[in-house]
């Protein structure tokens, strides 16, 4: 395989429901098989999801005899059919990796326009992954206390089935006592994850799922490890079309936002007033938070560069529960909000600081919530050769991951994130 950006190779790909098993890898030309498949990863969604489009020529697979007597084959729509129970299994591997679902198919959610011809059938079928339908059927009902990482791993493995090696955690400094309160799990891991302080660093943590696992990870974690993959983006390919190093060329890029002076003063992001009512002492506390007080230790460029600002731009207001897991109000505070509340915030909104889009030859190997290098060149009418854009350049948070396969080529698109400018990290501690 020449290059990365070719179209990749359906080591498998399958339907099941019941005892059947179609092949729609395209192996045999009377039978359904794939033109185009999607499959998307994202820090903001709990599950997996997936858009496959199939052509179907109606020699798919065989009725049931309680439908037709003569079992005559028909197409996956009608004659499978594509309800229930149905479960899509594949193994799609390219220059750079594999993409493997064979142990843990994706299932069957919902059928999108399906396009009907004499000859022919069109169809569009969403995958979702076996936890998002799980987490549907979870209640979660048990009162809960202790280390919220703690929690958070026996709620996944009790409601979503997952094993050990699959749960993915940044431990958790701050205890919290809860009830499920009949919660699905994802509704409640979400509101968990924006209440979570990691032992060391800032709060703030993002609740998803990947190839790899179920992920409870702090942002400072997440923008901390070593960059999985470097990319660059340049008018010109690298030593001609066969050179490896063009299979981490940037095909396009999109400025999606750049820093945004008045939503961040909006949201606070630069100084905010927290107050904090003490039910037990009947008195409040009121504190001014400032991101140029040694608030972000942790960023994917240099040290943030903070705008003058007189005063604070946004109010919070917070009740400490004093014993709300205990008859009196005499009760240690639950969960203190001045330890997460304000930093929490501010370490969301500064993360969408910078927001791009890159569209790369495909590369399974990388996950939402990976982190990698982008070397932009300079915009400039001179020699090239003097180097990146020392401000654009540097590492990014990969959001939103999509790997795309069709039969003519196969690319991955990811939206990146940044708190901060600068090609080289600071760690600002």
């Amino acid at each position: 395989m020449a290059n990365a950006a070719q179209a990749s190779v359906y080591e498998l790909f399958t339907i099941q429901k019941n005892n059947k098993t179609v092949d729609i890898s395209g192996e045999s030309p009377a039978s359904a098989r794939v033109m185009r498949f999607d499959y998307y990863e994202s820090l903001l969604s709990p599950n997996i999801t997936a858009i496959l489009s199939l052509i179907d020529l109606g020699g798919s697979v065989k009725y049931d005899q309680e439908y037709d007597s003569q079992t005559r084959f028909g197409t996956l729509t009608s004659a499978l059919p594509l309800n229930g129970d149905v479960s899509v299994s594949f193994k799609i591997r390219s220059k750079l990796g594999n993409l493997d679902f064979t142990g843990n198919p994706l299932v069957f959610d919902s059928q999108i326009n399906p396009d009907q011809e004499s000859n022919r059938e069109t169809i569009v079928l969403s995958l979702i992954s076996k936890t998002a339908k799980i987490n549907q059927e979870s209640s979660v009902l048990k009162t809960y206390s202790g280390n919220i990482s703690d929690s958070v791993k026996k709620i996944i493995k009790e409601y979503l089935k997952t094993p050990d090696e699959k749960i993915l955690l940044t431990p958790t400094k701050n205890p919290c006592a809860f009830d499920g309160n009949s919660e699905s799990v994802f509704e409640l891991l979400c509101w968990l994850a924006s209440q979570s302080a990691p032992v060391k660093g800032n709060p703030g943590y993002f609740f998803y799922e990947t190839k790899n696992g179920i992920n409870f990870k702090s942002i400072d974690e997440l923008i901390g490890q070593e960059a999985k993959e470097s990319y660059f983006l340049s008018g010109v390919l690298r030593s001609g079309i066969d050179n490896d190093e063009n299979d981490f060329k940037i095909a396009f890029k999109s400025d999606i936002k750049r820093e945004d002076l008045l939503s961040a003063l909006k949201a606070g992001v630069y100084v905010n007033r927290n107050i904090f009512f003490d039910i037990k002492m009947r008195k409040y506390e009121e504190i001014i938070y400032k991101l140029d007080t040694g608030s972000l230790e942790t960023s994917l460029g240099k040290k943030a560069e903070i705008p003058t600002v007189n005063r604070f731009t946004r109010t919070h207001f917070h009740i400490k529960g004093n014993g709300t897991r205990e008859p009196t109000p005499a009760g240690e505070v639950n969960n203190d909000p001045k330890e997460w509340q304000a930093k929490a915030t501010m370490r969301y909104n500064l993360l969408f600081t910078q927001v791009v889009q890159i569209q790369v030859p495909c590369n399974p190997n990388l996950v939402a919530g990976d982190t990698i290098n982008c070397t932009f060149e300079p915009i400039t009418q001179d020699n090239k050769s003097q180097g990146p854009d020392p401000v654009q350049s540097g590492k990014y948070l990969i959001l939103n991951l999509c790997h795309h396969f069709d039969p003519l080529r196969s690319f991955t698109s990811m939206t990146l994130v940044r708190d901060t400018y600068g090609l080289y990290t600071s760690k600002n501690k």
